[in-house]
């Protein structure tokens, strides 16, 4: 067509061009927070390759203790003796989850507290000395933390860790962005739920600004599969707005046999990738790292820094005398990797794709200490998901 012809053509309509132009190609438009998503109908035509289950392909077998509080985390300050004693421990499963948005909130508390006085007339304050107690992510999380609000040059921030990366429970962690397997629902106060909430958005934005290949995290479509649609419209866990694109599928054939499935997207942190790198950060900006074990309270109180930052997860139970804090053993089951695998279920069992393994859970025993692999729960983890492929064309 030349340019006369073009220039003689009618105005287009843009919402009449959405409405027939798009409709006609398959799709259908829908509101979504001020934003546009596509249709369960037209997500349905979506090929889910198949996951591979067979125990020829596992590769390892891990299992790791979550540090569970009934009452949720714990971020408080109190002064014992000349020092200042910071918690930051209980995260249960979702410790790499809300580990940015607690990190700034123990932060935070050190607002309340006086600077050190200067030791004579129009001398400069003191430089600011942290001990950090723990080399998880929730402590690599809350040194970086320090760093960026006061860093007075190398040294400013201390850790003091038994197990450093990747020996820490935070690598046995799927990394999967959602704050669940946290709290008892009848055991927390609504103060404590606007603390988790703050937590939640926090860190889920702090995540959004590291997405892409140095730190490990990437978005990823998530189907959680339910009996009902009572159960299909409960809020998600955070909060509804922190999850984009949610759609329900109705259609059994097409998503994994279940009667309702409800997708949305949310991001995989690889603990191996992004925990090496907070690592390195935290080098990079002079921070100190001793490797120590602490048998009792009175060990880490003797610590030269004024202030202590308490990451020590489930090992705040012996050194801080919270006897609330119990572990909550999960096992999995890492497959090979299959690249081809670009979507993750939940429910029953979970599975999440990540380059350096498939990742098959779905076991959460309160007060169970053990961290040797159980063969049974093994065969159960392995059945359960080979009858979900089964259920896929």
């Amino acid at each position: 067509m030349d340019q006369e012809s073009f220039r003689k053509l009618p105005p287009i309509d843009r919402r009449s061009f959405l409405r027939t132009g798009l409709t006609a190609a398959g799709f259908v438009l829908a509101a979504n927070g001020g934003g546009l998503r596509v249709s369960a109908q037209a997500a349905a035509a979506r090929k889910f390759a198949p996951l591979r289950v067979s125990r020829e392909r596992i590769i390892r077998e891990i299992v790791g203790l979550r540090p569970f509080r009934p009452e949720g985390f714990v971020v408080e300050a109190q002064r014992v003796g000349t020092k200042i004693l910071i918690h930051n421990y209980g995260h249960g499963g979702a410790g790499i989850t809300l580990s940015w948005g607690t990190a700034t909130q123990a932060v935070d508390l050190l607002k309340d507290i006086p600077q050190p006085a200067p030791a004579r007339r129009n001398a400069k304050t003191p430089p600011r000395r942290f001990a950090v107690i723990g080399c998880g992510v929730n402590g690599l999380s809350t040194a970086r933390m320090l760093q960026r609000r006061y860093q007075d040059g190398p040294g400013t921030v201390t850790i003091y860790a038994r197990d450093l990366p990747p020996e820490t429970t935070s690598n046995i962690a799927a990394g999967y962005w959602s704050p669940v397997s946290l709290f008892d629902e009848d055991a927390v106060s609504p103060k404590w739920k606007e603390q988790f909430r703050a937590a939640a958005v926090i860190s889920n934005r702090a995540y959004q600004l590291l997405v892409g290949p140095e730190y490990g995290v990437r978005w990823l479509d998530i189907f959680t599969l339910h009996p009902d649609e009572a159960s299909a419209q409960r809020k998600l866990a955070g909060g509804n707005d922190l999850y984009p694109n949610q759609i329900i599928h109705r259609d059994p054939a097409n998503h994994f046999g279940a009667p309702v499935v409800k997708q949305f997207s949310s991001m995989i942190i690889e603990p191996p990738i992004y925990l090496r790198a907070l690592l390195r950060d935290f080098y990079n900006a002079g921070g100190k790292l001793v490797v120590k074990e602490f048998r009792e309270r009175q060990e880490v109180m003797r610590l030269p820094e004024p202030v202590i930052f308490n990451c020590s997860g489930l090992g705040a139970r012996a050194l801080f005398g919270d006897e609330k804090l119990i572990p909550a053993r999960g096992q999995l089951e890492v497959l090979l990797p299959q690249p081809e695998i670009d979507y993750a279920y939940i429910g029953p069992g979970h599975m999440f794709p990540r380059s350096d393994g498939i990742l098959l859970g779905g076991t959460f025993d309160r007060d169970d200490w053990s961290l040797a692999v159980n063969p049974e729960h093994s065969n159960y983890i392995l059945n359960t998901h080979t009858e979900m492929m089964k259920n896929m064309k």
